[in-house]
């Protein structure tokens, strides 16, 4: 029998709006709530009945109608909160903008960045309103990131040339991302470990023991996630050379070898140059300077850090080395690769925002100075 009753409102949805409701979606603070109205509308717009997106999304075909109806109506100011029935605010608007501005413009007299009880006693409001009023506003004062902006002229070269090599690998070619860990202490605290307890942590001594240094020399195959990792006490272009010969053997003969490497001046030197003339399979992809984020084995020597050495206690080098290679051989058994998923478009553009948003928050300090 033919379907009887009203059919559903159609929305059709201009640039703009369909622009603000994909990044509703890929916003990661964004409210799940907002999110999957997004989603809703979205789908609405592509033409989906209400039964085939409730089926999809795993709501019900009348949260579907609703969404759909109030979008239809409000467009875009119709999927976000309406005011609640209680009682009204006690802190107006101009306020809370007094409170962002001074957070972010201003510091206190004896500290370097503010804190809810400081802003709170400058502010006249309570602790918790203040801590409100940050969480609204994604200010996190206590906290600070870490950046720096590469300055190789090569940069877009190398960036899509590494890229490249890791969404398209070459056919009957390895990749290895290569670098070296160096200065891996071996560290015993001066007092024994006590083991943790129900009710109570690990303990250890603030103090500890220093034994002695290694660098770790790795190569990540971003096909299989495994590692070909070797120990010495020294980092020179020797120990570099002595680990390339490693790699040769390891890896079959009829494959190429394209290896990721950062700027370190012992990749470049004229003994390892010689090296590679003499092993033509091997070939070379510099990254950025200042770009080891692009490495993907600093992904790995991250995870042997927070695995086995940040909290490993070694009473020499030789336990050290042993500890690392017993790490390398039972990760490899069950190695999994990391997935690059960003282009080298992506990432440029991201670095562009970046760097023009840097250089206004610098021309503002400028400007800001002089006045």
């Amino acid at each position: 029998m033919a379907r009887t009753g009203r059919p559903p409102e159609a929305v059709v949805l201009d640039s703009e709006e369909r622009e603000v409701l994909e990044r509703y979606i890929r916003r990661r603070k964004t409210a799940a709530r907002l999110a999957l109205r997004a989603r809703i509308v979205l789908c609405c717009a592509d033409g989906w009945t209400n039964q085939k997106i409730a089926s999809k999304l795993n709501v019900t075909p009348g949260t579907a109608s609703r969404w759909r109806g109030r979008f239809a109506r409000k467009r875009i100011d119709g999927l976000l909160e309406e005011p609640r029935v209680g009682k009204p605010r006690s802190i107006g608007d101009d306020k809370i903008e007094r409170i962002v501005v001074d957070t972010l413009e201003s510091t206190p007299r004896n500290a370097t960045h503010w804190s809810t009880r400081g802003m709170a006693k400058h502010s006249g409001v309570s602790q918790t309103s203040i801590g409100r009023i940050w969480r609204a506003f994604g200010l996190a004062p206590h906290r600070v990131e870490s950046f720096v902006l590469s300055k190789d002229p090569q940069l877009i070269e190398k960036v899509r040339d590494v890229v490249g090599l890791y969404l398209h690998p070459p056919e009957n070619a390895l990749v290895l991302c290569v670098d070296e860990k160096s200065q891996i202490q071996a560290l015993d605290r001066s007092q024994p470990v006590l083991p943790m307890r129900p009710g109570q942590p690990e303990r250890r001594s603030h103090d500890y023991k220093r034994h002695g240094t290694s660098s770790l020399f790795a190569a990540l195959d971003i096909a299989t996630g495994k590692v070909i990792g070797r120990c010495f006490r020294r980092h020179r272009t020797r120990e570099f050379k002595k680990f390339l010969v490693d790699i040769d053997a390891a890896v079959p003969q009829d494959l190429d070898v394209h290896l990721v490497l950062d700027n370190y001046a012992t990749h470049k030197t004229p003994t390892v140059q010689r090296w590679l003339l003499q092993h033509p399979r091997f070939v070379l992809h510099f990254t950025p300077t200042k770009g080891s984020w692009l490495n993907q084995v600093e992904r790995w020597f991250g995870l042997l850090t927070q695995r086995q050495l940040q909290r490993g206690v070694h009473r020499n080098v030789s336990q050290l080395e042993r500890t690392i290679r017993e790490y390398i051989a039972v990760e490899n058994v069950d190695s999994k690769p990391f997935v690059w998923v960003k282009t080298a478009d992506e990432i440029l553009a991201k670095i562009a925002r970046f760097a023009d948003n840097t250089k206004r928050l610098l021309d503002a300090q400028r400007h800001t100075s002089r006045t």
